[in-house]
C-alpha cells in the first residue's frame, strides 16, 4: 500500500515497506505460509507483530526453494504437504488484514508467479494487501517483465545485493523500491555463526545513488549480530531461526516466536 505525503508541488508516496524502514531500526521476520498450517501462520505474523517486528515476510512453498537451506527447504515440504496452495495463501492474508496493517511482504519464487499469471497475481495481492515481492530467482536483467506490474498494483519488487553483485550494486541500488535486501553470505538461507562479508562498504555504496532503505538477511540468528547489522543498515531479516522453532514446536510454537523475536528487537542498534 503507498501512501501519499505531503510535498511542495503536489504529493509524493512512500510505500507502506519504506515508511517501516525510514528513521527507525526494523526487525524483520520471515515464516513459510502453511507451516504447519495457514491458521497457524496467521498467528505466527500477529505473535511477531506483538513482539516488535517492523515487517513480516511470508514465503510462498515452492518444490524448489533453490535459495534455501534444509530448514526452510523442510518448511516448504510441510506446507505443500498439509495442502497449502497460493490461492489458500491470498485467503489467509485477507483474514489477516482485519487484523493488522504491518507491511507484509511474499518471498515466491517465479514459476508460481508466472504460472499464476502476472498481472492476476499482481491484482490479487493488491486486492489482499500486500505491500511487496521478493523474487529470490529472478535477474535483475528481467526485473522489467514484473515491476510495471507489481506498481500499477500498488506494490514494490524489492531488489536483492549479494556479495557477488559488487560490479553492479549502485546498478541495482538506482532502480530498487521498497527496501533493498543485502545477502550477508554466498549459498543458501540458514543460521550462521559468523558472517564475513563487509556489508558496511556494501550500504555505503548504495548510500552514494539511493536512499531507499536496506535490510540484510541471510544467517542472523542472534541479537548480538541484530544489532551488529543494524548498525549499518535499517533492518535485519531473521527467517531459518524462526522457521527452525516452528519445525520444533508445530502448533505450539506461537508462544516461542513471541519470545525468540523479542529477543531480536532488543538487539537492534539505537544510534
Amino acid at each position: 500500500m503507498w501512501q501519499p505525503l505531503p510535498d511542495i508541488g503536489g504529493l509524493i508516496y512512500m510505500s507502506r515497506i519504506q515508511d517501516a524502514l525510514t528513521g527507525k531500526k526494523t526487525f524483520i521476520g520471515f515464516v513459510t505460509a502453511g507451516d504447519p498450517s495457514l491458521e497457524k501462520t496467521e498467528e505466527f505474523v500477529l505473535e511477531m507483530e506483538r513482539a516488535g517486528a517492523g515487517l513480516i515476510e511470508l514465503g510462498i512453498p515452492f518444490s524448489d526453494p533453490i535459495a534455501e537451506g534444509p530448514v526452510i527447504q523442510d518448511a516448504n515440504l510441510r506446507a505443500l504437504s498439509a495442502g497449502c496452495t497460493t490461492d489458500k495463501i491470498f485467503d489467509m492474508v485477507k483474514r489477516l488484514r482485519q487484523k493488522t496493517q504491518i507491511p507484509l511482504v511474499f518471498l515466491a519464487y517465479l514459476n508460481t508467479l508466472f504460472k499464476y499469471g502476472y498481472e492476476k497475481f499482481c491484482s490479487k495481492c493488491e486486492e489482499v494487501g500486500i505491500d511487496g515481492l521478493i523474487i529470490p530467482d529472478m535477474p535483475f536483467e528481467e526485473k522489467g517483465e514484473l515491476a510495471p506490474v507489481a506498481a500499477a498494483h500498488q506494490m514494490d519488487v524489492i531488489s536483492l545485493i549479494a556479495p557477488t553483485s559488487r560490479q553492479r550494486i549502485q546498478i541495482i541500488a538506482k532502480e530498487a523500491a521498497g527496501f533493498i535486501y543485502i545477502v550477508s553470505s554466498l549459498g543458501v538461507t540458514g543460521v550462521r555463526s559468523e558472517i564475513t562479508t563487509d556489508i558496511g562498504s556494501i550500504v555505503e555504496a548504495i548510500r552514494e545513488v539511493t536512499q531507499v532503505p536496506t535490510a540484510v538477511g541471510f544467517g542472523i540468528n542472534t541479537p548480538e549480530q541484530v544489532n551488529q547489522y543494524t548498525r549499518l543498515a535499517d533492518g535485519a531479516i531473521v527467517g531459518s531461526g524462526i522457521v527452525k522453532i516452528v519445525a520444533q514446536y508445530g502448533e505450539a510454537a506461537g508462544p516461542e516466536i513471541y519470545k525468540y523475536v523479542s529477543r531480536m528487537v532488543k538487539g537492534l542498534a539505537t544510534d
